[in-house]
């Protein structure tokens, strides 16, 4: 007999609440479990033949089932099949995804640029305050375990955690089910002791991976060290005299080639940001000493899920403020729109 959608439901649900509880499961808590919407009679009846193809077992009369050997098997090999599948396409569309981001950042950058006849820049979208939303753990050798963590924003981190002794399929299930139930929607903030004390608890002799973990999705979760800033248009600043005096355009240009300083102009931005997201500073409002005797008027938009970037126009102090807000607001809108339409 094979194993039907319904029996593989069943199994799966035997095997979880096994798993969180350590007691035997009985039907009327995998009616409660699952969302088959089956009567305990049934799920009884379907239960008894997995006890007889040997993928549960009864350790009591009148007792709930356990999974046997056979039943952790199949359920360690069905996720991980799963696990694997969805990671693989998350990867794929996260590459075209970032291809596509590429593409249109820098096309921003250039039609801002042209449309306002001033410096641009745009930052890609970076996480912020990232939640987990994944963890899962496989083995690499009876010595490394690699850890995957996937973050908001569906930012992926790989680390190799070492162990010391080679851990049984049971063992990597038991501490997967058990990171995934406490800590995914967390952010590093919600993750306190008390948690992380529970989790090490409920490892017992693998509480150190669980510390190795912890500190991984640290990682993970931190601001994104390598801030991506596309400009354009930055010829334009020598159409303006007032900045073209004493090397101040040479100045200018040199931030916007290198783009190192351009990262705390965009991190002010997002952490500044009022209702609207338009930020302008003049003069010595600008927070670059390159940009003292220029106008920056800066914009965040937001792409969901805690993504967002910053978009910047650097140019005179007479620039056209009403032109510029304008831009910044449409391309705030248009971002918006393409994001939803994913």
């Amino acid at each position: 007999m094979e194993l039907d959608e319904r029996k593989k439901k069943i199994l799966k649900a035997v095997i979880r609440n096994y798993l969180e509880t350590g007691e035997p499961v009985g039907s009327r808590t995998i009616s409660k479990y699952t969302d088959l919407n089956l009567s305990s009679a049934t799920i009884r009846n379907e239960m008894a033949d997995l006890e007889e193809m040997g993928y549960i077992l009864q350790p009591h009369t009148s007792a709930g089932r356990i999974p046997s050997d056979q039943g952790y098997r199949f359920y360690v090999d069905t996720m991980m099949e799963e696990k694997d599948r969805e990671m693989v396409e998350l990867k794929e569309m996260l590459l075209e995804r970032q291809d596509k981001m590429e593409t249109l950042l820098k096309q921003v950058a250039k039609v801002v640029a042209q449309n306002t006849q001033y410096a641009a820049m745009i930052s890609a979208p970076s996480t912020h305050r990232n939640k987990v939303k994944f963890i899962q753990l496989s083995r690499v050798n009876p010595g490394q375990l690699l850890a995957v963590i996937v973050v908001e924003g569906n930012v992926i981190k790989n680390n190799i955690i070492p162990v010391a002794e080679d851990l049984s399929d049971e063992n990597l299930l038991k501490l997967n089910i058990l990171l995934n139930t406490h800590l995914n929607g967390l952010s590093m903030e919600e993750i306190n002791l008390g948690i992380i004390a529970a989790l090490k608890s409920q490892a017992g002799i693998h509480g150190n991976i669980i510390g190795e973990v912890i500190d991984a999705v640290g990682e993970a979760i931190k601001a994104d060290e390598d801030l991506e800033i596309y400009t354009s248009g930055t010829n334009n600043i020598f159409r303006y005299p007032e900045l073209t005096d004493n090397g101040k355009a040479s100045e200018l240009v040199g931030t916007f080639e290198e783009k190192q300083q351009l990262g705390s102009l965009i991190q002010e931005s997002l952490e500044n940001e009022e209702g609207t997201g338009i930020q302008v500073y003049i003069g010595d409002e600008a927070p670059l000493q390159s940009m003292k005797d220029c106008s920056v008027v800066t914009a965040t938009y937001e792409l969901g899920e805690g993504m967002k970037g910053t978009i910047g126009i650097v140019g005179p102090k007479r620039m056209d403020y009403d032109k510029v807000i304008g831009t910044l607001r449409t391309i705030q809108s248009k971002l918006d729109e393409l994001y939803r339409k994913e």
